[in-house]
């Protein structure tokens, strides 16, 4: 089974950055494109972020977009979601998830598969 593990959340003030982790403890991370996922208290899950195997193909949801940078380290098996300039609206548990291709933000639930794991969570308050 391919499962992720994500990290690095926590408590932040606005404006503040966070470096969220996706790490693979049993396959190798590089043979996939992985996607970042959140989801907010009382909101469905949106889709926020995607990273093809390569790391050459990026893509973000509008509301993230140059606040957000989605990177991989495949010598590390871990793929990063930078998070700067953060917003209370980016309150959240984040999610990654591999993806069977790299597409567009908006169609990143339809190429997702494995599991939903336990996520981290994100706090953006003063």
């Amino acid at each position: 089974q391919l499962q992720l593990v994500e990290s690095g959340g926590g408590l932040v003030q606005p404006g503040g950055s966070l470096r969220l982790s996706c790490a693979a403890s049993r396959f190798t991370l590089e043979n996939y494109h992985i996607g970042w996922f959140r989801q907010a208290p009382g909101k469905e899950r949106e889709a926020v972020s995607c990273i093809s195997s390569s790391g050459g193909t990026t893509n973000y949801a509008d509301s993230v977009k140059g606040r957000f940078t989605i990177s991989r380290d495949n010598a590390k098996n871990t793929v990063y979601l930078q998070m700067n300039s953060l917003k209370p609206e980016d309150t959240a548990i984040y999610y990654c998830q591999v993806l069977k291709r790299i597409t567009t933000v908006q169609a990143m639930f339809l190429t997702r598969f494995g599991s939903w794991g336990q996520g981290t969570q994100v706090t953006v308050s003063s």
